[in-house]
């Protein structure tokens, strides 16, 4: 005879007529654990069985376990029982009952006691949707996620009132398992942190490892701060990311929150100049665990409430997907400023999306859908007309919905050219940049040599009329200084010509300097009958002081 089957002989001879094995529960009779239901595989646990006054004996049961009731007795503690579990394991997990025995025979069952036993399988993730950080009086959705196929997802609240929520699991796109749950409204009245766990349907009291504890936090009135990535959107494998957060409020606290996990890595402050204070936030080398969409909040250390959220920041890891898209641009790489220009990104292997990204900009990448062209997919991105700002180095990458920060490998560079703008108007053609034949250096070469000599004939006319002009000002001096000099030396002298008369004729030559006085040579016959009208003779008379001692007369 077996010890469960005699076990079940001594209830039915030990049952009195008031006393019943069927028909539901007593009040008198409750079990509990101790330090909860809830335990960590390999930890201990007591559980407990309150009876009746009097009771002789106490035994615990554990539903579907082919192994007989443990029984204790105690004379100290006549009303309840002690069963101690050093080390839990999931032979232990399950729904229990306990059972007392009076003199009048054995009660009936207590209500069920769920013991679960935790640790068996890796944690799931656990996070809120779009962000841990929510406003007062608002709703968020929580989301617990495994990559291990579990059937249901339990979702616990921490603290006083201790909810739990058992959630079925759904398959998604990327062969992964979850479950959502929306929570709300919250308010900063109640503390909000939850952890999940996962399990199966063959063992529904036997969970996973705890996943990280997620707490909600509540974001006020004051003015967002910004968030900087000093990388640029696509992070290169292996490359460090940093995250800026900074604003121009004096918050003590910046905090970043990941679209999708759980954990809120909070920094303090560095103040700056010109009241402006941020955060640097170092995610360690860029790789899977990177990729995503952030934002920051700004807070004070006196305050649970945080700033409202920045504008996101995706970060993109290209080279995970095994396809490399190619970029082209119509009409040409090299286009004239106005012309509309198009960027072509396509791929023979199949993509959801396609981005397109500019070397050194600020602005996060372009995305635009994929379209199929016969056995290509592929996206045009439409610049409109050019102009100097289009000018750059430019590569596209492809992904897919399942996992759209995750990229594939970048295309070729492709640089683009746009000339024609109003730096160069002036010596380019309309049409002199469209085959290439003048790349944009050699134009600028051309305006700086341009302007060079322009600058050089200028300078060589000013020089010249400069040259002319002062050359006319020492003319005009001069003739005006020499008939000052006539004036001055030049004397008439009318009546020495009227006392000689018929006298032969006297000449005198003018020097610099002295003056010569001498006969004259007769005249010829027939140049005495040239004159007709007698001639005036003046005596000249020397300014100079030395002239005029020699020709005075004692």
């Amino acid at each position: 005879m077996t010890a469960a089957l005699r076990a079940l002989l001594c209830i039915g001879l030990s049952l009195s007529p008031r006393t019943t094995v069927r028909g539901g529960t007593t009040q008198n009779l409750r079990i509990w654990a101790e330090p909860g239901s809830v335990v960590q595989w390999g930890a201990p646990v007591t559980l407990w069985c309150k009876g009746m006054l009097g009771a002789l004996e106490y035994g615990l049961y554990k539903e579907g376990s082919q192994v007989p009731w443990e029984r204790r007795t105690s004379l100290e503690l006549r009303d309840m029982a002690m069963f101690s579990i050093p080390s839990v394991t999931e032979q232990h997990a399950g729904k229990h009952h306990c059972y007392c025995r009076t003199p009048a025979g054995w009660s009936v069952r207590s209500d069920p006691l769920e013991l679960v036993v935790t640790g068996l399988y890796l944690k799931p993730s656990l996070s809120a949707l779009p962000s841990p950080v929510v406003t007062s009086g608002g709703n968020v959705t929580l989301q617990c996620g495994s990559d291990l196929g579990f059937d249901s997802f339990i979702l616990t609240q921490e603290g006083g009132n201790k909810l739990s929520w058992t959630l079925k699991s759904q398959q998604s796109t990327s062969d992964s398992f979850q479950a959502f749950l929306s929570v709300g409204p919250v308010t900063p009245m109640h503390k909000w942190t939850f952890r999940c766990y996962g399990c199966y349907r063959q063992n529904p009291q036997v969970w996973s490892e705890p996943s990280d504890a997620l707490e909600l936090l509540f974001s006020g009135l004051s003015r967002k701060p910004t968030l900087l990535t000093q990388q640029g959107h696509v992070l290169a494998p292996g490359h460090n990311l940093t995250l800026q957060c900074r604003s121009d409020l004096h918050y003590e606290r910046f905090v970043l929150s990941k679209e999708g996990a759980g954990d809120l890595p909070q920094c303090p402050a560095l103040q700056l100049q010109a009241g402006l204070s941020q955060a640097n936030f170092t995610l360690g080398p860029g790789s899977h665990s990177c990729r995503g969409r952030y934002r920051c909040y700004g807070g004070h250390s006196l305050s649970s409430e945080w700033s409202a959220s920045s504008d996101p920041v995706d970060i993109l890891i290209p080279g995970q997907l095994p396809a490399t898209p190619y970029l082209y641009a119509e009409p040409s790489h090299m286009v004239s400023s106005g012309e509309d220009v198009t960027l072509l990104c396509r791929s023979q292997s199949p993509m959801d999306t396609f981005l397109l990204s500019k070397e050194g900009a600020a602005d996060p990448p372009l995305r635009l859908r994929s379209e199929s062209q016969a056995q290509w997919s592929q996206a045009v991105f439409s610049m409109g007309a050019a102009s100097s700002a289009l000018t750059g180095t430019y590569r596209c990458y492809g992904s897919w919905n399942s996992s759209p920060y995750l990229l594939s490998q970048p295309s070729e560079p492709l640089e683009l050219t746009v000339s024609g703008g109003p730096e160069d108007h002036l010596l380019l053609p309309e049409s002199g940049t469209r085959d290439g034949s003048m790349p944009g250096l050699q134009w600028n070469n051309k305006v700086v040599t341009w302007v060079s000599i322009s600058s050089s004939l200028l300078l060589l006319l000013l020089l010249l009329f400069f040259l002319y002009w002062h050359q006319g000002r020492i003319r005009k001096r001069d003739v005006t200084m020499k008939n000052t000099e006539a004036e001055d030396r030049v004397e008439l002298d009318t009546q020495a010509a009227a006392q000689k008369g018929d006298q032969d004729v006297t000449y005198v030559q003018l020097c610099s300097r002295t003056l010569r006085q001498g006969p004259a040579a007769p005249l010829s016959f027939k140049d005495r009958a040239l004159l007709v009208e007698p001639s005036v003779y003046a005596t000249l008379a020397s300014t100079c002081p030395e002239d005029v001692s020699k020709n005075k007369r004692p």
